[in-house]
């Protein structure tokens, strides 16, 4: 059963399995091959030769048809996206799923009608959708596609979750992801790993899928708001057995919703629910198991409200009727088939406009269904689905086909619009949400600016324009108010050539807020006339989103204390040019100005993605333990504000962390969080040596092992069995628990850890490699393919390496262009500020963006592996344009793409 209600077929007739026992378990149905003569006397029935599933032919009048034997089930298949709405009857559900939400009972085929056939849906209509293929990962091509360690069942989170389907298949399903690897992504969740850690370190396990689509392979709050459900009707006492199975059933949030619904707080009595009240609802049940028994006027009481007519005792049992029919289309007319539109950039965003007109009472949205559904159903339902058993009156017919109606009408047509909106909602959601995330990411890995004396500039006209001089560090050198835009300009900039002689400063960072563009035409003016020589100065413009914020947050204000508000934007802006990722992750992504209908998307969700992205990239780079700030170390995979702050505290008290394993004396800091954050911690010697030689008197090696030491009371942990030394492996990616085997790799190859970075050893490693193969050396070492090439980057990489050189860097200029030196056909190369859903927006240089439409962004003008289904543009990259119009008046500037630049 649960094989074939996952299989999507065409509306048709469906043969319907006997009537079975109420007390019977699922487990215990007869096998395949018998069939019972008489489906009221089960205990009687004979086994019969079974018949070809084409011979439909009809029995003697009034005697019931012996049912067709059910298929065998099918083993699951990977369910393809269907191109338009149908409506799913799977083999033998709708009877079950009916029978557990409307009253536990169920019906045979009618005798006295012969089935009419049902028309199949066109496929011309214009009211259907199509759906964009799912985002498949593409594991069994892998070099590792196998399971690892855990079993290939996932049953028993079902299990757990107390639900009626196979947790990992349906995620298998969903996400278009094997089952084994699904199955361990679930067991890596389940063990408090984090995404960061589970992408890195055990890349055989999720066969190298990328972050992002492992976030998506999560469906237990599902279960987790069933389980709520149900616990909350078990108080209310109105759960019974039947609805709590309708309840586990359930495979979607919409699915849910429309079974408790009738049963939340504060919703009124339905029609149906005070119709069973006055007892009718044996009469609806006789109606359609022995209509030729029923007799509406022996439930006629006068004086009785609601049974005091015929009529009224008519109207009763079409309500019922009418519920009954509801009750099925939540597995009959689920929003799973649902489908939207194969062009989800542009559609996406309009249902976000579309939504945000409507919540703003501008536009009114509807949505219109065909007539040809209605009648197909009805048609449906009165010939095949709920047609009686027996003979039915014309006055017993018209009761039904009336439900029918008003269980579409009134029931199941709000359903089916709320359906679609609620779809296509959440795929625009999720589209508008993807898109936050790769504008944040591309943002946040902006390659740094090392090793620079920089002033960040604020500008602005009668306040004037702050300067913050910072040394290479980051550490605050100067800060000041200049007036540049008045009659004291040329005094200023003697002052301004003062500072920058005095600094040795060569770059200037200015914020693109109020006064930018006056402010860049005065340094340009300057550095044209080389008015800072000796000095070669340059200067970038850089976004300033979010700085005002963060300069009054309590961030701030404990970072930079003495300093006014208005300076401390001064100090973030040139930070973010220094080091993008240490200054942003202080801000709420929110307000750094990247995002597509932020405020009409669900707010919990993207702040568990934009979390979740921030964590990533701050873990993938790294962070050097001792010179890192508070802000930026509770950011690290495994650890959190009170973990950082006990961190930051220890270094305080005991000076630099000498190696990774001093990490486990932390207060707070567990065997599973140091296994989370280890491998993303870098403990550089040379930057320890030069913060903390003052302090230890010069010989700060030796302070730092005596320190720990002395901390040894209260509820400090024990530090004897934690060496002090200094190990050269936590300077790179390799996690601690590698280290065995990367010395290993070293006496394999004839290297040493002294060698690490060196030309050397990257020639003996290269060598090894070319000779044995990598597979080869990881089975002679015991260990993964996937850990031994992480360890291999880890020995070879240079000191100090970080992933974000290979990354899109600041542009400095020293001269300016005009918008008004621009003209059609212009070759001109910028960078990407902003990518939106209909278009990317590029820095040009001269003050104003310009829009690449998305229809300019085709694919052969983009890199191979930045083909994808959206728009593969994002903030920081390179590119090179073509001026198509300009508009002075309304300051648009059209770009065409040529090409990304490398």
């Amino acid at each position: 059963q649960s094989a074939s209600e996952d299989e999507i077929e065409e509306w048709q007739p469906e043969s319907k399995a006997p009537k079975r026992q109420q007390k019977a378990q699922p487990s215990e149905k007869k096998p395949a091959v018998k069939r019972q003569a008489k489906p009221k006397e089960p205990k009687e029935s004979k086994p019969k030769a079974p018949r070809k599933p084409v011979e439909r032919k009809p029995r003697a009048p009034r005697a019931p048809k012996a049912p067709r034997a059910p298929k065998e089930p099918k083993p699951p298949k990977e369910p393809k996206p269907p191109k338009r709405l149908s409506f799913i009857v799977p083999d033998g559900s709708c009877n079950d799923n009916m029978s557990r939400a409307g009253g536990g009972w169920s019906e045979g085929p009618s005798s006295s009608h012969q089935p009419y056939g049902v028309k199949k849906e066109e496929p011309e209509e214009d009211f259907t959708f199509d759906e964009p293929s799912l985002k498949r990962q593409k594991t069994s091509s892998a070099p590792q596609g196998r399971p690892t360690r855990l079993p290939t069942s996932g049953r028993g989170f079902g299990e757990d979750l107390n639900m009626n389907w196979d947790l990992i298949q349906l995620l298998s399903e969903r996400t278009g992801v094997e089952q084994w690897v699904c199955l361990n992504i679930s067991q890596l969740f389940r063990e408090e790993n984090t995404i960061p850690f589970i992408v890195r370190y055990r890349k055989e396990m999720i066969n190298h899928m990328d972050a992002d689509a492992v976030r998506d392979v999560q469906l237990v709050a599902l279960a987790k708001k069933t389980q709520t459900i149900s616990q909350t009707l078990k108080k209310e006492g109105v759960l019974t057995a039947e609805l709590e199975q309708a309840l586990r059933n359930c495979r979607t949030a919409d699915e849910l919703d429309h079974v408790y619904a009738p049963y939340k707080k504060g919703s009124k009595l339905s029609k149906a629910r005070r119709a069973k009240q006055l007892g009718l609802e044996s009469a609806a049940h006789a109606l359609l198991q022995s209509p030729h028994t029923l007799d509406l006027r022996a439930w006629v009481k006068p004086g009785t409200e609601g049974l005091s007519t015929v009529e009224e005792v008519s109207t009763g049992v079409e309500q019922i009727l009418a519920d009954m029919i509801y009750c099925v289309p939540h597995s009959i007319c689920s929003p799973s088939p649902i489908i939207v539109s194969a062009k989800p950039v542009m559609f996406f965003l309009q249902t976000l406009a579309i939504n945000r007109g409507e919540n703003l009472k501008i536009l009114t949205v509807k949505v219109n269904i065909p007539d040809r559904v209605k009648s197909d159903f009805c048609r449906w339902c009165v010939n095949i689905r709920w047609r009686p058993k027996g003979y039915a009156r014309e006055e017993l017919m018209k009761i039904l086909r009336d439900a029918v109606e008003d269980s579409y009408k009134r029931l199941l047509l709000p359903l089916l619009s709320r359906s679609y909106r609620s779809v296509l909602n959440s795929l625009a959601e999720k589209e508008s949400i993807a898109m936050f995330v790769r504008n944040l990411r591309q943002r946040l890995l902006v390659c740094p600016v090392r090793g620079r004396v920089i002033m960040g500039v604020d500008p602005g006209f009668r306040h004037g324009c702050k300067l913050a001089v910072l040394s290479p560090t980051s550490q605050i050198l100067y800060t000041d108010v200049v007036y540049l835009h008045g009659s004291g300009g040329n005094r200023e900039a003697d002052k301004l050539r003062h500072l920058m002689i005095r600094y040795s400063c060569n770059t200037v960072v200015i914020g693109n807020g109020t006064a930018c563009r006056e402010t860049e035409a005065f340094f340009a003016d300057l550095i044209s006339r080389r008015f800072f020589q000796p000095l070669d100065v340059s200067y970038c413009i850089t976004s300033e989103a979010g700085a005002s914020i963060y300069s009054v947050s309590p961030e701030a204000v404990k970072e930079m204390p003495d300093l006014d508000p208005n300076l401390r934007s001064a100090v973030s802006i040139g930070r973010r040019v220094q080091d993008p990722l240490a200054e942003l992750v202080k801000i709420d992504p929110k307000h750094i100005g990247i995002g597509t209908y932020q405020h009409d998307v669900s707010q919990s969700s993207l702040k568990a993605a934009l979390d979740g992205v921030v964590q990533e990239c701050v873990s993938f780079v790294g962070v050097d333990i001792n010179i890192c700030s508070e802000t930026l170390m509770r950011h690290v995979a495994g650890l959190n504000t009170g973990r950082a702050k006990s961190i930051a505290e220890w270094r305080e008290t005991n000076g630099p962390f000498m190696n990774r394993d001093q990490l486990r004396l932390v207060k707070g800091l567990g065997p599973k969080s140091y296994q989370q954050c280890a491998g993303f911690i870098r403990i550089n010697p040379q930057n320890h040596l030069t913060n903390h030689s003052d302090a230890a008197g010069g010989n700060s090696a030796q302070a730092a092992q005596e320190k720990p030491a002395a901390k040894g009371k209260g509820k400090s942990k024990a530090s004897a069995a934690v060496p002090t030394l200094p190990n050269p492996l936590d300077q790179t990616c390799i996690h601690p628990e590698s280290y065995a085997v990367a010395r290993s790799f070293l006496s394999l190859v004839g290297g040493s850890v002294d060698q690490m970075g060196r030309p050397e050893l990257r020639q003996c490693v290269e060598a090894s490699v070319k000779c044995q193969g990598l597979e080869a050396l990881a089975e002679t070492l015991n260990t993964t393919p996937d850990t031994l090439q992480l360890i291999i980057d880890g020995l070879t990489q240079p000191p100090g390496f970080d992933i974000r050189q290979d990354f899109e860097k600041a542009d400095f200029k020293r001269g300016i262009v005009s918008m008004s030196d621009l003209r059609e056909g212009v070759v001109l190369t910028g960078r990407v500020e902003n990518a939106t859903l209909f278009g990317a927006f590029v820095d040009i240089g001269v003050g104003r963006n310009g829009l690449i439409h998305k229809k300019y962004i085709t694919p052969d003008k983009l890199p191979a592996d930045q083909r994808r289904r959206s728009l593969a543009l994002g903030p920081g990259e390179k590119v090179e344009v073509r001026v198509l119009n300009v508009d002075p008046q309304r300051g648009r500037i059209g770009l065409d793409l040529i090409r990304v630049l490398r």
